[in-house]
Order: structure tokens, then C-alpha cells, then sequence
């Protein structure tokens, strides 16, 4: 089963679907359409409120021109080894400006969570049961120190006098 997560909680009566051959949208629900799809259907209208589904292979810059008539990008993260979302997610919301929702979907294990968020990713189709158990009890691993930059901000942690930078000569 597959439960939809933000930081405020678990959603109720998600409208987002997945389609496939045995699985479509039914009415008062939206299908995430795949890049190819959206992008012809989104070529043929004026339509705004889309929904996409990036899998890893697929060349996210090629959003570009149709982010204002996105309502939700999901990045697909097929298994746990399988970083590319990452970059696509990070791309979205650094270089393209993606500012509607982001969201994590396939293989979403409850030690990501964080790093995903970090890049910009703030819901999550959570099927692991692990994930779910520990997400309802409100047991999300923190992360206190980053090197590098990101989207989101880590928490300032303790300071350190042996890492003093030396001041630049005048």
C-alpha cells in the first residue's frame, strides 16, 4: 500500500496516480503523465495543472518550457542505488526555478528521506513498511552536518576553532 508523506503528515485523498496497464486514473483523480506524453499533450493545449512522472533516464530539462502548467513532478527512484533523482530534483528547483511540488516515488526508504528533502523534494509515496511505521511515529533520522550545499539548509551545528579560516593579508 502506498501512502503519501510531507513533513505535516501523512495525506489523505491524494489525487495523483500512476498510471499503467492495469492501473487508471478513475474519476476525481489525475494521472502523472509520463515526459513524452506530457510534453505532446501540453503541445497540443492550453491546459495547466499537469502532472509528470521522471524516471531516471529521462532528460529533465526538457520540462522547461511547461514548469507553469506543472501542479506536481514525481522523480522516480526504481531502487535505493539509483541516485539520478537526485540530480533531477536538484536541477528543478536550483537551476529551473521548479517552485510547485516535488515528489518521491518507487523505492523510498526512510534513511533518503532527509537527503531527498534536503534537495528540494517535499512529498514522498512511501510504500516501504519500515518507512511508514517509523514516519507515523514521527522517527525521522536527522542528518546534523552537511558539506555541501543544497536547497534546503542543514541545522547550524557547534562550531569549531580548529577549522578557523587564516584572514587574507592587506
Amino acid at each position: 500500500m502506498t501512502k503519501i508523506w510531507r513533513e505535516t503528515g501523512f495525506v489523505e485523498n491524494d489525487p495523483w496516480v500512476i498510471e499503467m496497464e492495469d492501473v487508471k486514473a478513475a474519476e476525481g483523480e489525475k494521472p502523472l503523465l509520463g515526459l513524452d506524453e506530457l510534453i505532446a499533450k501540453a503541445d497540443e493545449s492550453n491546459e495547466v495543472g499537469f502532472g509528470v512522472l521522471i524516471k531516471p533516464a529521462d532528460d529533465v530539462r526538457k520540462l522547461e518550457p511547461y514548469l507553469y502548467r506543472l501542479e506536481i513532478v514525481a522523480v522516480a527512484f526504481p531502487a535505493f542505488n539509483d541516485g539520478r533523482a537526485f540530480s533531477h530534483a536538484s536541477l528543478l528547483r536550483d537551476r529551473l526555478g521548479y517552485t510547485n511540488e516535488l515528489r518521491a516515488v518507487g523505492d523510498v526508504l526512510i534513511d533518503q528521506i532527509p537527503l531527498m528533502q534536503r534537495v528540494g523534494i517535499d512529498s514522498f509515496a512511501v510504500t516501504n513498511e519500515t518507512a511508514i511505521k517509523r514516519l507515523t511515529e514521527h522517527r525521522l533520522p536527522g542528518i546534523p552536518h552537511h558539506y555541501q550545499p543544497a536547497v534546503r539548509d542543514a541545522d547550524a551545528g557547534k562550531g569549531y576553532s580548529w577549522r578557523r579560516q587564516a584572514k587574507p593579508a592587506a
